[in-house]
């Protein structure tokens, strides 16, 4: 007897995904300590998600042509502009409106300006690259190299006007970058390899999506509540409006930027760090917390349901036309 448990997965919008993500973040929120209480290879794939990305990305950059670094350079800087432009369009109204505390009452208590911009700031590159994996090209992942400028507290801070942490870590974009250029080149120098590497992607995107989750805690949302909830879905929405918009400009189908409309994992941990370089934000960081934990959780799920339904949308239309369909981006 066979059961078709990847035919039903792959039922469900970005399944080989989100499917592997909510059983990490469900089998996380139950049973916080199991990685730690099985170890050996059970808590690496727990906890793992760092190294499996690197090997993702080494598998990746062998499929990337070279030739095709312009198109890196368009793409990855149009993602990259949009982002930077939602959060400071952001940054600038509620600046403006809130100023840098807290509302200090109502349904929206605990909401700023620290925590929406932190949020809007910073995408989460795993799920961007195992989403455009599945359904983009190795070109259109290799774009996230531009986008990691944004990792870390520099872009916030310097969106909210804070002086401080002026020097920019170098060291950590070079990183991303290394598995990345050293599969390019192994991919360049040998098709074989190119292949043969290029075509464990697929495989390693369930594992790195559990791995991701299982460090997703679903009890931040309950914690955030609605609150939480609207802050990831309007980052989703807003800044998701945008980056559809320059991947669409730059030649894209928009599949590229919708991928890239989500909330980093380790941008909760921005507010703290800025509070420490300005105290003006110390009493907006631990509502900013939660609030951005809960949009980490909340984009990690909405973005592949939403980048699987467009994607799929624009092969089927690509194949009504009679175009041939590789991938879409």
């Amino acid at each position: 007897m066979q059961i078709p448990i990847k035919a039903t997965v792959e039922r469900v919008p970005g399944g080989m995904m989100i499917v592997p993500l909510l059983l990490g973040a469900v089998v996380y929120t139950l049973f916080p300590g199991a990685g730690e209480y099985f170890g050996s290879f059970t808590g690496a794939l727990f906890s793992g998600s760092l190294t499996i990305l690197a090997v993702f990305y080494v598998c990746m950059g062998a499929s990337i042509d070279i030739r095709s670094t312009p198109y890196i350079l368009k793409k990855g800087g149009a993602l990259f502009g949009a982002k930077v432009v939602a959060s400071i369009l952001v940054g600038l109204v509620l600046g403006r409106l809130l100023g840098e505390a807290p509302v200090s009452s109502g349904f929206f208590a605990g909401l700023s300006t620290l925590a929406v911009v932190a949020a809007m700031n910073d995408t989460n590159g795993g799920l961007y690259m195992a989403l455009m994996g599945q359904f983009g090209k190795p070109k259109d992942v290799a774009a996230y190299s531009i986008l990691t400028i944004e990792s870390g507290p520099f872009l916030t801070m310097v969106t909210l006007g804070i002086a401080g942490l002026s020097a920019f870590p170098w060291q950590t974009l070079v990183g991303a970058l290394l598995p990345l250029l050293v599969g390019a080149i192994l991919g360049n120098l040998d098709h074989d390899l190119r292949k043969w590497l290029g075509g464990a992607t697929p495989v390693l995107i369930p594992f790195f999506a559990f791995a991701l989750g299982c460090s997703i805690d679903l009890k931040s949302v309950w914690t955030a509540g609605l609150l939480g909830l609207g802050l990831g879905l309007a980052v989703v929405a807003f800044s998701g409006t945008l980056l559809f918009t320059a991947d669409r400009l730059t030649g894209g189908t928009g599949v590229a930027g919708l991928a890239a409309a989500s909330t980093a994992g380790n941008a909760a941990a921005v507010p703290a760090i800025v509070a420490s370089a300005n105290p003006a934000y110390k009493e907006a960081a631990a509502h900013a917390t939660v609030l951005v934990a809960a949009s980490v959780v909340v984009t990690a799920i909405v973005v592949p349901i939403i980048t699987a339904w467009w994607a799929n949308r624009v092969k089927r239309r690509e194949e009504a036309a009679g175009e041939p369909v590789e991938a879409v981006s």
